[in-house]
């Protein structure tokens, strides 16, 4: 962990030390002329101290570095050990804590892991850690204005910053890109009528998810650009995937005569914002909506994704419900809402739109090194289809050797002896393609170097 990052921590950290020993000063000059202690005041000191607790836990936990993931036998254990049924009596939340620790976040997948190159899960960045005390301890709710004042006109300020780079003028936030997708796809229903939604073969399949739950056909073309040249689409949504999940391929962002094009750019969103790779993006603007996850190149914590229209006032009316015990009409999908934008702002003002594209194009450099290692030693091979090659920020390779290529368990295999050498990655493919190895750029403390030399150690002993 970087020392920006454990001083973050730990001034975090003095915060809530500082706050506890306030309270306890307080407490004693109280009773120093009463016989006890008020139940307020205890009480006080019991949520200060857990809370202490915690966030020693974790600093202690992220400042830590072991060498390998090690989720062993001894955390099972700790798991098994768990109640079988809901305890009739509690044993309070430092007790709790402490049975907690080892399984939570000793259990952990250590995303920023110098040699993890393998999912599209980010660490958390340090900032959204901290602004994230702030979101969940004050458990605002975006439903209503009454119990989220300040967070609502917050989520405006960000969406606004947002939909720009998108020549959008307006959406909201949901949980991520699969209930995104759902409310764009819904609203081009709603909309245009649509009876149909149109994708790639290698859309996410939250987009055909999206089109069973809405009662429309769904149709995957084998290519964007050949087969949809050719098709009628004037009564379709067509879904075009901005970094696919399996090789990160950033499809023709065009709209091909379609009612309404709808951007699914989960992982590649994000890109946007770099100066240097932007363009990779050119099209997009043309898109009647647009969905993608914080989560994933914006180092956010789960569950945090945007959906964003070229015309919200349109899309929105025909997706908002109000109620008697409502405000505001609610819009999209989802009801109660967290205040995800607090930690997303907290970056965005502490990184601004530089420190975005910086981490982006460290990303795609990272994968960029990487497959050019691939293609250097004989015993690999990387992917020669669309994506995959480390420009939109994911890497599709192999080993050639061992005869994994339609071989899961080999694949399997092969993959646990690298992670055992330090080097993680992740399983894609299956079919006529086979299985390659999947590296995603979106661990920012990844060094390729000493990844690259733990996978030489596991081809040697393989």
């Amino acid at each position: 962990m970087s020392s920006a990052t454990v001083g973050l921590l730990a001034f975090c950290l003095s915060c809530t030390s500082w706050a506890a020993l306030t309270l306890r000063r307080n407490i004693i000059l109280s009773t120093s002329s009463s016989s006890s202690i008020s139940s307020s005041s205890l009480a006080s000191l019991q949520s200060s101290n857990l809370l202490l607790a915690a966030v020693e836990k974790l600093t202690k936990e992220l400042e830590s570095n072991p060498s390998h993931h090690c989720f062993d036998a001894s955390l099972w254990a700790r798991i098994e050990g768990l109640p079988r049924k809901l305890p009739a009596h509690g044993i309070g939340g430092l007790k709790a804590l402490s049975i907690l620790e080892p399984i939570v976040l000793g259990g952990r997948a250590r995303l920023d892991d110098p040699g993890f190159f393998a999912h599209m899960d980010p660490p958390a960045n340090i900032e959204s850690v901290a602004a994230s005390l702030w979101q969940v301890g004050t458990n605002q709710n975006l439903l209503h204005p009454d119990v989220a004042p300040s967070a609502r006109l917050l989520q405006k300020i960000v969406i606004k910053w947002l939909a720009e780079f998108f020549s959008c003028d307006g959406g909201h936030f949901t949980s991520g890109s699969t209930v995104a997708n759902l409310t764009a796809i819904w609203a081009a229903r709603e909309v245009k009528k649509i009876k149909r939604v149109v994708a790639s073969k290698n859309s996410h399949n939250s987009v055909k998810k999206a089109a069973d739950i809405l009662g429309l056909d769904f149709v995957a073309v084998n290519d964007i650009s050949a087969d949809c040249s050719t098709l009628d689409l004037s009564d379709a949504c067509l879904v075009l995937t901005a970094g696919t999940t399996s090789s990160g391929e950033i499809e023709p962002l065009e709209r091909f005569g379609s009612a309404w094009v709808h951007c699914d750019a989960a992982w590649n969103g994000p890109m946007r914002l770099s100066r240097k790779h932007g363009m990779r993006l050119d099209g997009i603007e043309d898109c009647d909506s647009v969905v993608f996850s914080c989560h994933k190149w914006l180092f956010q914590p789960k569950g945090c994704g945007v959906v964003l229209w070229k015309n919200s006032e349109k899309a929105e009316e025909k997706i908002a419900y109000g109620a008697g015990y409502l405000a505001t009409p609610t819009v999209g999908v989802g009801g109660s809402q967290p205040a995800t934008v607090v930690p997303l702002l907290c970056t965005l003002l502490a990184w601004g739109q530089d420190g975005v594209a910086e981490r982006i194009d460290r990303g795609v450099e990272n994968a960029r090194n990487l497959a050019r290692l691939v293609s250097s030693d004989s015993r690999f091979e990387l992917w020669t289809g669309n994506g995959g090659r480390g420009e939109e920020g994911v890497v599709l390779w192999r080993r050639r050797d061992v005869g994994m290529e339609n071989d899961r368990d080999i694949a399997g295999r092969v993959r646990d002896r690298m992670k055992e050498e330090g080097a993680f990655v992740s399983l894609s493919g299956g079919g006529a393609k086979g299985w390659w190895f999947r590296s995603v750029a979106a661990n920012d403390h990844i060094d390729v170097d000493y990844f690259w030399e733990a996978v030489v150690r596991a081809a040697a002993a393989v």
